[in-house]
């Protein structure tokens, strides 16, 4: 494994570790979402770099759109929580106790 693959492998554990054990806010647990992405998306950019192929060349751009889409529903759901629960906290989140 080169250093730019491991580097890629490793940013994409720490957001996934991240998420799966800092979820008090639901900001951090974004944050993470979006760090995933972008290890991704520069992982994606670089190999269609390295494999010089045209055919796959829209993969980033297209998976940087689908990563603008999910930080805009989350900021809108960030704004949504905190107007009717007053936090952003997850531990408030309870579907059954709105």
């Amino acid at each position: 494994m080169t250093p730019l693959h491991f580097s890629f492998t490793a940013a994409f554990v720490l957001g996934l570790t991240g998420l799966a054990f800092h979820r008090t806010h639901l900001l951090s647990a974004l944050l993470c979402l979006e760090s995933m992405m972008l290890s991704l998306f520069m992982a994606l950019a670089l190999w269609t770099l390295q494999t010089e192929s045209s055919n796959y060349a829209t993969a980033p751009v297209i998976l940087l759109a689908f990563s603008a889409c999910e930080a805009s529903t989350g900021l809108a759901l960030i704004v949504a929580t905190a107007r009717t629960h007053g936090t952003d906290q997850l531990k408030n989140l309870n579907l059954l106790r709105c």
